[in-house]
């Protein structure tokens, strides 16, 4: 008998809630412990702003994955389609979560976040000065509310699109406009994605931390990153739900499709990773190799090279074989190392700069580097608000939109 409807395992939903719990529990003990002390506070908004950044990219990589596969006229990915849209479903959570976190930082002047926010400095500085029309709450409040609305509405459009193959028939002339609406949409979004992602969301939530700095590659690493790490969630729930007996549709072709995204853009992100080090380091301007002085020489060295073994040797070595793509243990370790190491990654993106900011504004009282239960507390939060909210996106629909067009193509894939 085919399991068309998911039914939310009791052991899931105690996890998703534990996790939650303990995510409302380390922001209470942090911003007891940690908020509105000069030694701490950019530990506190830094770890929430990272943090929240990191799961809401992760998660609408899933709608830009169906929006990109929906213009490519790929058919291949409808037997697990309705998982990636479960999973996109989260950015309607995480994109409030992150505006309330980013308007607190701004409204409440955290210069230890976002040194730009200091009138006086920046009025003192030309680097700072010659970028106030950019960096200027106007324009980042502005850009950040069309960015979240964007997402969130294109996102439901697309996933609304979708629930119609569950009750209507089509023949070929309905099947050809069905198509072709989805394929505007999708463009729709993928414009915006590009406009956002791909451009100028990082250069103001994540590189604006370190407002000297300023890398044209940026933004590409933070997709690639986001992206990769996307595709390694969609593997988790795939795999978690082969084993719960749904997606019967769904088999190892699938899952090794799901894995080439995983090699492949982990050497994507390398490939980024490489050349804005190698162009930086051989160009040798002091505005822009602070940036990585702070990561290869300083206490955060260990984090940084890890970073690169965690994303790039470990999935170059492990993935590269055809075996290893389907192989659901191998790709279930494989995922979560990803997931974790790109965490990781926008770490070290936002604490270096937050500590620099930090011994600029008030050395004697200086933000220490550090990485522990705090961080890991909040990761946790995410983890478990992402786990309930997707247990109830797939409650909501059958796990196969079955009288979409491209159903048949899904059904004989073969690679």
């Amino acid at each position: 008998m085919i399991k068309e409807q998911f039914v939310i395992p009791g052991g899931y939903k105690k996890w998703s809630l534990g996790l939650l719990a303990a995510g409302v529990l380390t922001i209470i003990i942090g911003a007891i412990c940690f908020a509105g002390k000069p030694s701490t506070d950019g530990r506190f908004w830094g770890g929430l702003l990272y943090n929240s950044v990191f799961f809401l990219l992760i998660t609408n990589a899933s709608m830009f994955f169906i929006c990109a596969t929906t213009l490519a006229m790929g058919g291949w990915q409808m037997a697990f389609r309705r998982l990636p849209e479960a999973i996109s479903t989260c950015v309607k959570i995480f994109a409030p979560i992150t505006f309330i976190i980013l308007m607190c930082i701004i409204f409440l002047d955290k210069t230890d976040i976002y040194h730009w926010l200091d009138k006086d400095a920046v009025a003192k500085d030309h680097l700072l000065k010659g970028k106030s029309g950019f960096l200027s709450k106007g324009f980042f409040i502005g850009w950040t509310v069309l960015t979240l609305l964007g997402w969130v509405f294109l996102g439901m459009k697309m996933r609304s699109l979708s629930r119609e193959a569950d009750t209507t028939e089509y023949d070929v002339e309905s099947g050809k406009k069905y198509i072709f609406k989805n394929t505007v949409f999708g463009s729709l979004f993928i414009v915006w994605f590009a406009l956002t992602v791909a451009s100028t969301v990082p250069w103001l939530w994540l590189m604006s931390i370190d407002a000297h700095w300023y890398s044209t590659m940026f933004s590409w690493y933070t997709f690639a990153s986001s992206f990769v790490a996307g595709m390694s969630l969609v593997a988790i729930y795939f795999i978690f739900l082969k084993g719960k007996g749904y997606l019967e549709y769904a088999n190892d072709e699938h899952l090794h499709d799901v894995a080439k995204f995983m090699f492949a853009f982990s050497v994507f992100w390398t490939y980024l990773w490489f050349s804005q080090y190698m162009l930086i380091w051989y160009a040798n301007i002091p505005e822009e190799t602070v940036y990585f002085k702070q990561r290869v020489q300083g206490p955060y060295r260990g984090i940084f090279f890890l970073n690169l073994i965690i994303n790039f040797i470990a999935p170059l070595l492990i993935l590269m074989r055809r075996g290893s793509k389907r192989n659901y243990m191998v790709v279930t370790i494989m995922a979560v190392v990803i997931i974790f190491g790109h965490w990781l990654d926008f770490f070290q993106m936002a604490q270096p700069g937050i500590v620099n900011n930090s011994h600029h504004n008030h050395p004697e009282t200086a933000m220490k580097p550090a990485i522990g239960w705090f961080e890991f507390g909040i990761a946790a939060g995410f983890i478990g608000l992402l786990m309930w909210q997707v247990g109830q996106a797939l409650t909501k629909a059958p796990m196969l939109a079955k009288n979409h067009p491209f159903v048949k193509e899904s059904l004989i894939h073969h690679t």
